[in-house]
């Protein structure tokens, strides 16, 4: 039976437990007819409690944007969220593990923004000739739900498990073919997995003209200078103190996080 919990409430309940570092129960528990769209409006009142608490939006992230994720999830397309300034990580510094609910991290190929960029009809193309640099990086996941258990409404509701991202320096896109360009992720310095760029909907790329899309069909875009998480290339490994988490990329460089 539909149990008819206003959007807010909803919202306030995955803001406080971010905030806290706590758990809740998926929302489908209780509304499980909850459909995408929903989520997405759960999603966007989320923001607006972190944006009410001081936290300024930097920028975007995909997730579910391996097919075999997908297939696992019964999708057809990846799902997005945002960054704030409060998520982002300085170079150099550790990572508070106690911060966070349950961090695990992934590597992935960032883009920073050099030119707005919105429109139903973007495609790869237009997502390299907007972008000034792309960047190694690592995101640090967190899910809200025990164990990563979760619905696809769960997840965009919460900000598809946003928690915390570390940029390296980044380079021009020009002669990068980003579909072959390899990554080996480490942690503790033993190889956890190797990938490269094509594991993101075939090109990084083609995972953030997606995302551009997407925002289009609801009326809004990316900015100039905003960060583009474009997926992850490899599973996410759990992370606690002490652990040292490193993805080398070709050409890219290598970006390393340690946990405290």
């Amino acid at each position: 039976m539909k149990v008819d919990v206003p959007v807010p409430e909803l919202a306030a309940r995955l803001f406080e437990a971010a905030r806290d570092g706590r758990v809740v129960a998926p929302l489908t528990d209780e509304r499980p007819d909850l459909s995408a769209a929903e989520a997405y409006e759960i999603q966007d009142a989320v923001l607006a409690l972190r944006e009410r608490a001081g936290e300024r939006i930097v920028g975007a992230k995909l997730g579910l944007t391996s097919r075999a994720k997908q297939r696992d999830m019964g999708i057809e397309e990846p799902v997005y969220g945002w960054l704030t300034d409060a998520m982002a990580l300085d170079p150099g510094s550790v990572l508070e593990v106690s911060t966070l609910v349950q961090p695990r991290a992934e590597p992935e190929i960032a883009f920073v923004l050099g030119e707005d960029l919105s429109g139903r009809h973007v495609t790869a193309a237009h997502v390299l000739a907007a972008t000034r640099a792309v960047v190694p990086a690592i995101e640090i996941l967190d899910s809200r739900f025990p164990d990563y258990r979760f619905a696809l409404p769960d997840v965009i509701a919460d900000d598809a498990s946003a928690g915390r991202f570390l940029l390296a320096s980044g380079v021009a896109p020009e002669g990068l073919d980003l579909r072959v360009l390899g990554c080996v992720f480490e942690r503790n310095g033993e190889v956890i997995a190797t990938a490269s760029g094509g594991a993101v909907l075939g090109h990084p790329a083609a995972a953030v003209a997606w995302l551009v899309r997407t925002l289009a069909a609801r009326g809004r875009g990316l900015s100039a200078g905003q960060i583009v998480l474009s997926g992850g290339l490899t599973s996410a490994v759990p992370v606690g103190p002490g652990d040292v988490v490193t993805a080398r990329f070709d050409r890219l460089g290598t970006v390393e996080l340690a946990c405290r």
